[in-house]
């Protein structure tokens, strides 16, 4: 009976965090219009960082609640989700055109942040310093994509929702409300179905847990995909990767240290190895074609058996 609850407990969280992304990006982006704020800064920020909030309100819980393993895990474990299987699955669908600038500078920039991370989590915790270093590349990246937005060279704009200032209002807080008792259920649901299976919150943090919170880049890049905007499939996950470091990592180690386990260290490799070997394959045509697609499925395979035998 237990199972079964904590089981309903998790699907409920996830719901909740998903559509609770979705309306507080609504409200928040309606707010932000009526303020007379351009759909540029909009876009590049609050809708940008919308598909990050699951990750984001499930790893500052898990760490506020003392389950580092879950908020260490959740990221590395989504970084590694979204590029071998959201991208595995999108690219065996059809092959991806990828942006010249994300093959030179993004896919790049996106490999050094994850090198980063696991050099600041060697000495076993992501500490407050830490934080604020990885907030200003944070800040810098942000800096980039106003950039390259300002050139016309990126897709920083999205359809913005035209609400009344009350509905935007009541969007933003119903929203906010969800994210925070989803992440909650999420949290405590995933420690217990660990507890009761015998499996490490690492193990739960990496798998379960990452899937779940990677379900709006899932919708998004698979949809982008199958109607031909190649350019946001690929694009939404290598932004998302680096907003899942820069942003949520950043944040929660702001608030509260953030234990870094050695156990990791195999897992940050994966997600490095993933995120090099993705660069690599659109490196000479900026195309992630079928083949490539197909090895990181199969890459995600092996991944997820070491991860069961550990």
């Amino acid at each position: 009976m237990e199972f079964v609850i904590n089981l309903a407990l998790l699907v409920l969280g996830f719901v909740m965090l998903v559509k609770g992304a979705d309306w507080f990006v609504d409200g928040a982006s309606g707010i932000a219009m009526k303020f007379g704020i351009p759909q540029l800064v909009i876009g590049l920020t609050i809708v940008a960082m919308g598909t990050s909030a699951p990750e984001a309100a499930v790893s500052i819980s898990a760490a506020m609640k003392g389950s580092a393993a879950i908020t260490i895990g959740n990221i590395v474990g989504s970084n590694i989700m979204n590029v071998l299987v959201i991208l595995g699955i999108s690219s065996v669908i059809t092959a991806l055109k990828v942006e010249k600038s994300t093959v030179k500078i993004e896919m790049p920039f996106m490999i050094a942040m994850s090198i980063m991370l696991l050099l600041l989590g060697l000495d076993g915790t992501v500490s407050f310093t830490d934080g604020i270093i990885i907030i200003v590349f944070f800040v810098i990246y942000l800096a980039y994509l106003f950039w390259m937005a300002k050139k016309g060279m990126g897709n920083a704009e999205d359809e913005i929702k035209e609400l009344s200032i009350g509905k935007a209002i009541l969007f933003t807080l119903v929203g906010l409300a969800c994210i925070v008792i989803g992440s909650n259920f999420t949290v405590d649901a995933a420690t217990a179905l660990a507890r009761i299976f015998g499996f490490s919150e690492r193990f739960i943090g990496l798998t379960v847990v990452a899937l779940g919170t990677s379900l709006p880049e899932l919708f998004t890049s698979v949809s982008a995909a199958r109607k031909g905007n190649d350019d946001i499939a690929i694009g939404n996950i290598v932004g998302s990767n680096l907003f899942n470091i820069l942003f949520v990592v950043g944040i929660s180690s702001v608030i509260i240290p953030v234990p870094f386990a050695s156990g990791f260290i195999f897992d940050f490799c994966v997600a490095i190895a993933a995120a090099l070997f993705l660069w690599l394959c659109c490196l000479k045509d900026c195309k992630l074609k079928r083949p490539a697609g197909a090895v990181m499925l199969l890459g995600y395979v092996a991944y997820f058996l070491v991860l069961w035998f550990k």
